[in-house]
């Protein structure tokens, strides 16, 4: 699950777009880049998320796997990217 796109399902973030940057047995630590940042992610209940089936890009997805240092400004590049794709109607969900 660690470097998909998630929208929160549930609270009062919900609908938001965050990337996932990790995950325990029933959580998972989100991040925006912007609100909740890679130092402070969000913990949420895997239960309360919709995972969208994308990853973000390679070199930020091995980052991500081999858990070294992201910055705030390429998760919030990876979910500018995303937005950019879905509106352009390249993206077709599923």
């Amino acid at each position: 699950m660690t470097g998909k796109f998630a929208t929160s399902r549930a609270g009062h973030d919900k609908g938001r777009l965050y990337v996932v940057l990790g995950e325990e047995e029933k959580y998972a630590y989100l991040s925006d880049g912007r609100l909740r940042t890679v130092d402070k992610p969000k913990r949420k209940l895997k239960k309360h998320i919709q995972i969208i089936h994308r990853k973000v890009d390679q070199e930020l997805l091995g980052k991500l796997e081999k858990k070294e240092k992201v910055l705030d400004e390429e998760i919030k590049y990876a979910i500018k990217q995303y937005n950019n794709l879905k509106t352009e109607g390249m993206y077709v969900k599923k």
